[in-house]
C-alpha cells in the first residue's frame, strides 16, 4: 500500500528524473571525446583514455567526503557543489585543448568527477522519502532520465565538437553550460536537510562501523555486483570511440553506438523496479550479468567474422545495446540490494564506502581499457578483442558471489529490502 509520503517522493523523483537528463547528458558526450581527445594530446596511445579515467577517479576520490557532507547538510549542497565542480572541470578542459596541455586536460576530467560522484547519488536521493514500496521504483524512475541525456548528449556532440578550430572544445564549453543552466533544477527539491537539523537516532540501535557493515553478506555482494557491473560497462565503453574510428569509422557513427549504448542503459528503468519486486533482486542483478556476458559474446563474434578484417557497426552496435542492458539490471538490482541491507542512519556511510569502491574499480577499468585497446596487440582489432576478454574473470566474481548468497539465504524474500 502507498505511504502517505510517497506524494514528496514522486515530486522529488520527477525533478531529479529531469536533472538526469539535463545534467546528466554531460557524461555520454564526454565519454564519447574524452578519449579522442586524450589521443589527440598525449603521445603515449596507451594513455589515450587517462581523461576519461580521472573522471572516474574523481568521482572515487570525491564520494568519501561528499556522502557524510550531504547526510549532515542535505543531498542539495552536494548537487550543488556537483553541478560547480563539472561547471568548471569542462572548462579547465576547454582551455587544456586550447593550449594543447594534456596534463591541464587530466585537471580538468578530475574536477568533472566531482559531478559525476554527485550524480551518483540521484538515485539515493529518490529514496529518502520513499515508502518500501516505491524505493525500487523509485531508483528505476531516476536512472530512467538518463534516456534523454542519451539521446540529447551525443547528438549535441555532433553540433559542437568542431565547432572550433581546436576539435572537441566546443564539446567541453556545452558541458559548463549544462551544468550551470541545470544546477537550478535542485532548488525545486524538497529533501531533509541532514541529521543536524533531524532528531538522534534511538540510542538502542547504534549505526554499525564500516568494519562491521562489511561481514554483513548482503552488503558485500551487493557491492561486488555494483562494482563488476560499472566496472565493465566503463570498460568497454571507453575504448568504444576509439575502437570505433580506429576500425575505420567516423566520429559520428561513434556518437550514434555511444547514444545507443546509452539508451539501452536506461530504456529498461521504466520497468527494472517492477521486476526487482515481482522476481526479487537477486534474479534481477543476475540476470544482468549474465547480459553483460552476453555483450562481450556479440563483440567477440563481431571479429570472428568480419569480412574485411574489421568488425562491422551491427556488433559494435550490438554489444554496446547488450553491455547497456546488462548494466541497467546489474547495478540498479545492486543498489536496491544495498538500499535495503542497511538502517536510514547508516546510509552515510555504506552508500560512501559502496561508490568508493564502485568507483575505485571503475577507475582502474578505465585505465586498462585504453592499454588493452592501443597496446595488447598490433592494431583496433586486436585489442578490441582483448577489452572484451578482460570480462571474464570479473563476470565470474560477481556470478559466484551473486550465487554464494543465494545458497547462503535461499528464502530470501523476493523484494528489493
Amino acid at each position: 500500500m502507498t505511504q502517505p509520503n510517497d506524494t514528496l517522493a514522486k515530486r522529488n523523483v520527477a525533478v531529479l528524473v529531469a536533472a538526469q537528463a539535463i545534467l546528466g547528458a554531460q557524461m555520454p558526450l564526454i565519454f564519447v571525446v574524452g578519449g579522442l581527445a586524450g589521443a589527440m594530446l598525449t603521445p603515449n596511445p596507451c594513455l589515450a583514455t587517462l581523461p576519461i579515467s580521472f573522471i572516474v577517479f574523481g568521482s572515487m576520490t570525491t564520494a568519501p567526503w561528499i556522502s557524510p557532507l550531504m547526510q549532515r547538510h542535505g543531498r542539495q549542497l552536494g548537487f550543488f557543489i556537483g553541478a560547480i565542480g563539472g561547471a568548471i572541470g569542462a572548462l579547465v578542459a576547454a582551455y587544456a585543448l586550447s593550449i594543447a596541455s594534456f596534463p591541464l586536460l587530466l585537471l580538468g576530467s578530475y574536477l568533472t568527477g566531482i559531478y559525476m560522484s554527485a550524480q551518483g547519488f540521484y538515485r539515493f536521493a529518490a529514496i529518502d522519502q520513499a515508502s518500501d514500496a516505491f524505493r525500487p521504483k523509485a531508483i528505476s524512475y531516476v536512472m530512467a532520465g538518463g534516456l534523454l541525456s542519451a539521446i540529447f548528449g551525443p547528438q549535441l556532440n555532433k553540433l559542437v565538437q568542431d565547432a572550433f578550430a581546436v576539435p572537441f572544445m566546443g564539446s567541453y564549453l556545452a558541458v559548463a553550460a549544462l551544468n550551470v543552466v541545470g544546477m537550478f533544477l535542485f532548488f525545486a527539491l524538497r529533501l531533509p536537510k541532514g541529521t543536524k537539523h533531524e532528531p538522534t537516532p534511538v540510542a538502542t540501535i547504534p549505526a554499525r562501523s564500516r568494519k562491521e557493515l562489511l561481514r554483513d553478506p548482503r552488503i558485500v555482494v551487493a557491492i561486488i555486483c555494483a562494482m563488476v557491473s560499472y566496472a565493465l560497462m566503463n570498460l568497454v565503453m571507453t575504448s568504444t570511440p576509439l575502437a570505433v574510428v580506429g576500425c575505420g569509422y567516423t566520429k559520428n557513427n561513434a556518437n550514434d553506438i555511444v547514444s545507443a549504448h546509452v539508451l539501452a542503459m536506461f530504456a529498461p528503468s521504466f520497468f527494472t523496479g517492477h521486476l526487482i519486486a515481482r522476481f526479487g533482486v537477486e534474479r534481477i542483478v543476475g540476470l544482468g550479468l549474465a547480459i553483460l556476458a552476453a555483450a562481450g559474446v556479440a563483440a567477440l563474434l563481431g571479429v570472428q567474422f568480419a569480412d574485411d578484417g574489421n568488425p562491422s557497426l551491427f556488433s559494435f552496435y550490438a554489444g554496446l545495446i547488450l553491455l547497456g542492458l546488462g548494466w541497467n539490471f546489474g547495478f540498479i538490482g545492486a543498489t536496491a540490494m544495498l538500499a535495503g541491507a542497511h538502517a536510514p542512519h547508516e546510509r552515510g556511510v555504506v552508500q560512501g564506502m559502496n561508490d568508493m569502491v564502485v568507483f575505485g574499480c571503475v577507475t582502474i577499468a578505465s585505465l586498462a581499457s585504453g592499454g588493452l585497446l592501443n597496446c595488447s596487440g598490433s592494431g583496433p582489432v586486436e585489442g578490441w578483442t582483448a577489452v572484451n576478454l578482460a570480462m571474464v574473470p570479473f563476470l565470474l566474481l560477481a556470478g559466484g558471489a551473486l550465487a554464494w548468497l543465494v545458497r547462503r539465504s535461499p528464502t530470501s524474500h523476493p523484494s528489493a529490502t
